[in-house]
């Protein structure tokens, strides 16, 4: 972790907790964080769950959404505009998580679209990237991430670096209980740094990259000690108030 960069830990619950349950989890996770003034912390629930995480953070953790379409409004059936984020009080919004791209052909095209429309809009964007286990077996892992990141960013100005993340989620760790160990998620992060950093310069150093993939209380800390590694996107772990905010209050090495 750069000294340079603010750690953004974010959670993502995917389609998990109700309304009810939302509120249960903020009255619990709140006061576990309070106080925290160095890094940013960020909980992404499903839409329908929204407004009523907003109402229940304060300014103490940013709200996130999980998706939306790129324009400001149409025909587009069961989508959610930018517009609209905004307007409940999200500041953040995931774009391109594998499962997006998997189950709901979500492309490099369209998500470029939406990173750019989140900006437009004040949103902050937490780009995806990762690759399958076939594709690191093969040794494509530079690739594929790398491809990823060049589309995503294609309308990206390089003063705009700062004010996003990119999230480097090995599918294979997804879900998996499988791990990229810190060594192999440095390397990783690092090797997509230096692809940002080839078209976009020093501004590379400004952005934020986190790592996503079957992270726990038990391994936060090693991946947190890594030069490249500015935070995390976390899924399940991130449904449980005290093991998230565990994960949150990572300890520094020494």
């Amino acid at each position: 972790m750069s000294a340079a960069r603010r750690p953004l830990m974010a959670g993502n619950w995917k389609m998990y907790k109700t309304r009810p349950e939302t509120r249960v989890f903020f009255e619990a996770f709140v006061p576990l964080v309070e106080g925290i003034d160095d890094r940013d912390v960020l909980v992404c629930p499903s839409h329908v769950c929204l407004e009523t995480a907003v109402a229940a953070t304060g300014t103490t953790v940013a709200i996130g959404a999980q998706t939306m379409h790129f324009a400001e409004h149409g025909a587009f059936t069961g989508e959610t505009a930018p517009g609209m984020l905004v307007e409940l009080g999200v500041t953040h919004v995931v774009l391109g998580h594998s499962e997006r791209r998997q189950y709901f052909a979500e492309n490099d095209a369209d998500l470029a679209r939406k990173v750019r429309a989140a900006f437009d809009h004040g949103l902050v964007p937490v780009l995806c990237v990762g690759e399958s286990l076939d594709e690191r077996e093969a040794g494509r892992t530079e690739e594929k991430i790398g491809g990823q990141a060049d589309a995503g960013l294609a309308d990206v100005r390089p003063d705009e670096l700062a004010l996003m993340a990119v999230a480097y989620e090995p599918i294979w760790a997804i879900g998996t209980g499988r791990t990229a160990t810190p060594e192999v998620a440095q390397e990783t992060i690092a090797a997509l740094r230096d692809r940002v950093r080839a078209r976009f310069g020093d501004a590379a150093d400004e952005l934020r990259i986190l790592y996503g993939g079957s992270v726990k209380p038990g391994n936060i800390d090693v991946l947190m000690a890594q030069p490249d590694i500015d935070g995390v996107l976390v899924g399940g772990a991130s449904l449980d108030p005290e093991g998230f905010a565990r994960i949150v209050r990572f300890v520094e090495p020494a």
